[in-house]
């Protein structure tokens, strides 16, 4: 029988020694009980952050030449749009600013500037101003995040310096701006992948256009310990070199270590659709050749780029020793039951952690039966159903191949 990669499910497992991966609110390491125990976590917005921003050969700008990544900032209508018109054209500041304000109201509403105005006249806004010569004539930016790829700033670029280029007050230019908005709307829809290939990934929420929403077709679990937290208090100072009187520094900080289970899905038709700009049950007859290197690319992404914090202090560089993937048709489902029960902290954990991963995926085909087809890269023995031994590189080679020929 014919199968369809309609998704793929990426399992690693990645040793951290003295770590801080992941911090909350208090400068702690974030945690998950599960099992009855305490694990320590790394939250799936941290994972994805770090993804999103790595450099190198896999990086996201490297998918495709011709699809960028997109811009995350509250302040990208100011710095991105309407800077650029008033000081490198030369265009009337107050023109430039009613248009592009016009623009924010329509498409994300009025609330999020205006509450974005009342920020900006805090201090703080304007000791973070990157110019504050030209940041007194721009407008407010906004109180959420507002995330827009490449072209999308490019058309909307556009639509401004058209709107403050014709005659009339900056009042004019307000309302001739919205009533241009409510004429062109779809064209803001129209463009291919204008969101950006991080977007296309991980979705984009707008609380004013529900039309400008990316659902995301890449979803990451919290990675979470096998076994139960393991933490110590680091207890450390700072030495004044021009002081022989002792430290000039004193504080502790906790780090943690650990066997992490990660878990990630993609949905292949909303991915393709995403990208391709078509409706996701047209997948299989659009184009699929960026969405298989952008699956290949994010499966290198997930072995090889390092979350955390403390870089400098603790070096936490670790790659997976584990890494599964499986393609097929059924509904995704994550194997983290598979540690409900958390391994001994005691002899070879690696091992133990593997034994009850095989236990787990072996009763799951028994129960529910399993087609998907399964590529398995260890450095340790390991014995999973139907798994085929694979090199990183050959299992993104097959993954890209199966989105692109649809064939398992």
């Amino acid at each position: 029988m014919t199968m369809l990669p309609r998704f793929i499910q990426i399992s690693t497992l990645t040793t951290y020694p003295a770590s801080l991966l992941n911090r909350d609110d208090s400068g702690l390491s974030k945690r998950i009980p599960f099992g009855g125990v305490s694990r320590t976590r790394v939250s799936s917005q941290c994972l994805k952050r770090h993804w999103r921003m790595a450099d190198g050969l896999w990086s996201l700008q490297n998918v495709d030449k011709d699809i960028a990544t997109s811009i995350r900032s509250r302040r990208l209508f100011p710095e991105k749009i309407e800077q650029p018109l008033i000081e490198k054209e030369g265009l009337d500041a107050e023109k430039v600013v009613a248009a592009s304000q016009a623009l924010q109201s329509e498409l994300y509403g009025e609330k999020g500037t205006a509450a974005a105005a009342q920020k900006k006249k805090t201090a703080k806004d304007d000791t973070d101003a990157p110019n504050p010569s030209i940041d007194a004539q721009l407008g407010a930016g906004r109180s959420e995040l507002v995330v827009l790829g490449h072209p999308e700033i490019q058309f909307l670029s556009k639509i401004v310096r058209e709107m403050a280029s014709v005659g009339g007050s900056a009042a004019d230019v307000k309302k001739k701006t919205g009533e241009w908005f409510k004429k062109h709307k779809k064209d803001f829809q129209a463009l291919k992948c204008g969101a950006g290939l991080d977007a296309a990934m991980f979705g984009r929420f707008i609380s004013g256009d529900t039309d400008a929403r990316v659902s995301a077709a890449v979803h990451v679990a919290h990675a979470f310990t096998v076994h139960a937290e393991e933490s110590e208090t680091d207890y450390f100072t700072a030495v004044d070199d021009l002081n022989n009187s002792g430290s000039a520094h004193i504080n502790a900080a906790e780090l943690t270590s650990g066997i992490f289970y990660n878990y990630i899905v993609v949905d292949v038709p909303q991915l393709v659709s995403n990208i391709e700009g078509c409706p996701s049950k047209q997948w299989q007859t659009a184009q699929r050749d960026v969405a298989g290197r952008l699956v290949k690319h994010l499966l290198h992404l997930i072995a090889t780029v390092t979350p955390g914090a403390k870089l400098g202090s603790t070096a936490p560089y670790a790659r997976p020793w584990f890494v599964m993937a499986e393609a097929g048709e059924s509904q995704p489902r994550t194997l983290a039951d598979a540690f409900y029960l958390p391994v001994p902290l005691r002899g070879d954990m690696r091992a133990q952690a593997l034994r009850q991963l095989e236990d787990y995926v072996g009763k799951s085909d028994e129960m529910y039966g399993s087609e998907e087809r399964r590529w398995i890269a260890s450095m340790y023995d390991v014995n999973i159903p139907r798994g085929e031994n694979s090199s990183l590189d050959r299992m993104g080679e097959n993954l890209e191949r199966a989105v692109v020929s649809l064939e398992l």
